[in-house]
């Protein structure tokens, strides 16, 4: 089988693939074969073990990315068609939107569904929302588009989180101002959080250069993933930063592209996608969990690296979505606070249990002081 290399660098503003070749749809089902045979990242996550216990029903996951090909016979079925926020119209849409689709939900084709690119949750729903360009899009000189490009992150939290969205993944940040955040991001990342809504967003891929702050992954409350290798060390491109809440395979992925072909190449867009599967997992075996104890599951279930601490590259450890179900499944152990004993003052004859006696004691002697008196008298 041949694999046509071709370079595909796609806009700074998402923190996309680095290199990769693509795979041309006209090689149809080996295509498809190929592109399964290489997705590594499901066993070492334990996913094929986690759908045993869950496959992702009923949950919405929104993909804000550079669109989405439904088209995909890997997506068939899988995809809401959202609003474009870029105000760009349909050039050149959807090659990274959908390979991030793919990880996420990617529900495979041919016989049995053997064939192709198979998500972590394969039977969510993705809501496609376009807030970002490809590279090489021409609309990205047109002013006007870019301005509302600026916007388009945080008014695609808002959309997604009031049309139903469970978990939003951005696979996305590192220009256009993402490298300090801003205000209405800010706000809309709290907004969703307050209504119950994951967010999941790639930790950057700026770690061999200055290892800059990536945002939305870097506001509080977003689960902000970094990249390891076959090897589960850390991608060499992957940032390394305190907000660094888990890792995931980011390196030699196999995934869906636009047109039916399929992709090869590294980023931490990748293993956002694959954690935000994860959490979609989490949330159809536990509808009504909420944002902290999701977050406290695909944590506390990620597996442990060498170093056996957190650290800025590999934050709590290597996502895995077997544990993350087992943990979110636990009965949650509550601490017990001993209430201190009031102390009670007692009485001496409380105290030495012989009140009955001397409260007789005096009646007797009252008695016979009134009797007394009354001889007297």
């Amino acid at each position: 089988m041949t694999f046509l290399a071709k370079p595909f660098v796609l806009l700074a503003a998402v923190c996309l693939l680095a290199g990769f070749v693509v795979v041309p749809p006209a090689l149809g089902d080996d295509a498809g074969a190929a592109a399964r045979e290489r997705q590594w990242p499901l066993e070492v996550m334990g996913v094929p073990a986690a759908w045993e216990l869950s496959r992702g029903e009923g949950v919405t996951v929104a993909v804000l990315d550079t669109g989405v090909d439904a088209r995909h016979p890997d997506l068939a079925g899988a995809v809401v068609e959202g609003p474009d926020l870029t105000g760009a119209g349909t050039t050149r849409i959807g090659h990274h939107g959908t390979s991030m689709a793919g990880l996420i939900a990617g529900r495979g084709h041919g016989p049995g569904g053997d064939l192709g690119v198979v998500g972590v949750a394969p039977r969510a729903t993705v809501l496609s929302i376009r807030v970002t360009l490809e590279t090489h899009d021409p609309a990205r000189a047109d002013p006007h588009v870019a301005r509302r490009v600026r916007g388009a992150v945080a008014a695609g939290i808002r959309w997604a989180v009031d049309h139903g969205a469970d978990v939003v993944s951005m696979s996305l940040g590192g220009a256009d101002g993402s490298y300090q955040g801003n205000a209405d991001e800010a706000a809309a990342v709290r907004y969703a959080l307050s209504k119950g809504v994951v967010l999941v967003a790639s930790a950057g891929n700026d770690g061999a250069g200055a290892n800059r702050p990536t945002y939305p992954a870097a506001y509080p409350g977003v689960i902000a993933v970094g990249a390891v290798d076959q090897r589960l060390a850390p991608a060499p491109f992957s940032n390394r930063r305190g907000y660094v809440s888990v890792t995931a395979p980011g390196t030699g992925i196999v995934s869906a592209d636009a047109h039916g072909s399929y992709v090869v190449g590294d980023g931490t867009s990748s293993a956002a996608a694959f954690v935000a599967g994860i959490a979609a997992l989490v949330k159809a075996r536990h509808p009504g969990m909420g944002v902290s104890d999701v977050r406290r599951a695909i944590l506390q279930g990620a597996v442990w690296h060498n170093t056996g601490r957190r650290d800025d590259a590999y934050g709590h450890r290597v996502a895995n979505a077997r544990r993350a179900l087992l943990v979110a499944g636990a009965p949650r152990r509550a601490a017990m606070v001993a209430r201190p004993r009031q102390a009670s003052v007692a009485s001496p004859s409380e105290s030495t249990g012989l009140g009955p006696l001397i409260w007789s004691a005096l009646l007797l002697l009252v008695a016979a002081l009134v009797a007394r008196l009354a001889l007297r008298a």
